[in-house]
């Protein structure tokens, strides 16, 4: 048994920059933990207390969070693969578990296919893979995914008033009429579009992402098509919040047909950010992946 101590920040480098990683030592095997758009790894403050004595790594993509700041055109699809290689390989892990959230889900599913051993369990929070009848994009989302568009979601989000504006119209579609300032939004979604007192706004980054995501859902569709996800050698679990409207309960059964073997768990009151809104729910969940 390991004894737990504070969590160390420590930097990763990359080509492209600086990975700012979290490393919460404690017992192996090890979760990481990853955040998707348009947030960073703060999605995860209240749940990593909870997962001890387990050893827990966080860490930003490039271009979010407290991690560098890159030139978006030189965001590809393999950027964030190789962000999570990155982590993997300099903190020598192995046997880990995979919690993967939103736009990471396929960034974790990718790299089990990808590195068959490398992970024991594959653990997906409100997220999807490939398209679906049932998956639902955020009008926000759909803005700048869409490429036709690129100009009007640029002036968007120049214009500090209409970001903002932008913002409180996707929590609308998530049911909060007000931004709760010690909620997930405030904590790590407003610093994503706003910057703060150390870091820039990540919009560079949030714009660079979705814009591939038409055709990372067409290539997910291929990976699915092939068979790389029905012969995936990870367990994997789906553990969803019964109240988002856009990556609902019947996406997240959707998605577990797709794995020879996956375990659904709903969690009730609980929306997009499930390890927000019910972390003790979600670690219990997540101890219970690690012995099985």
């Amino acid at each position: 048994m390991t004894t737990t101590t504070e969590p160390i920040s420590r930097t990763v480098p990359t080509p492209r920059g600086d990975l700012y990683v979290t490393d919460s030592p404690g017992d192996e095997p090890p979760f990481v933990l990853m955040h998707g758009f348009p947030d960073d790894s703060h999605i995860y403050d209240r749940l990593v207390p909870l997962l001890a004595p387990r050893r827990v790594i966080t860490f930003d993509f490039l271009g979010y969070g407290r991690s560098d700041r890159e030139v978006a055109t030189t965001e590809t699809r393999t950027s964030h693969d190789d962000d999570l290689a990155a982590v993997v390989d300099a903190l020598d892990l192995d046997d880990m578990t995979l919690v993967a959230h939103d736009a990471s889900g396929s960034v974790a599913v990718d790299y089990v296919i990808d590195h068959p051993g490398r992970a024991r369990h594959l653990v997906l929070l409100n997220t999807y893979y490939g398209h679906a009848p049932m998956l639902r994009l955020p009008d926000m989302i759909r803005l700048f995914a869409d490429e036709h568009i690129t100009a009007l979601a640029g002036a968007l989000t120049t214009d500090p008033n209409q970001r903002l504006w932008l913002l409180q119209h996707t929590a609308k579609q998530f049911g909060n009429e007000d931004v709760d300032p010690n909620g997930v939004e405030a904590i790590s979604v407003l610093p994503a579009f706003f910057g703060d007192d150390a870091h820039a706004d990540a919009l560079p980054a949030i714009r660079a992402w979705t814009a591939t995501l038409f055709d990372d859902l067409d290539r997910q569709d291929q990976r699915i098509a092939s068979g790389h996800l029905a012969n995936l050698d990870a367990r994997v679990g789906l553990v969803f919040g019964a109240d988002d409207p856009c990556l609902r309960p019947d996406l997240a059964r959707h998605l577990a047909g797709l794995f020879p073997a996956a375990a659904v768990r709903i969690v009730e009151r609980a929306s997009h950010w499930v390890q927000w809104d019910q972390p003790d729910v979600v670690a219990q969940l997540l101890a219970e992946a690690v012995l099985a």
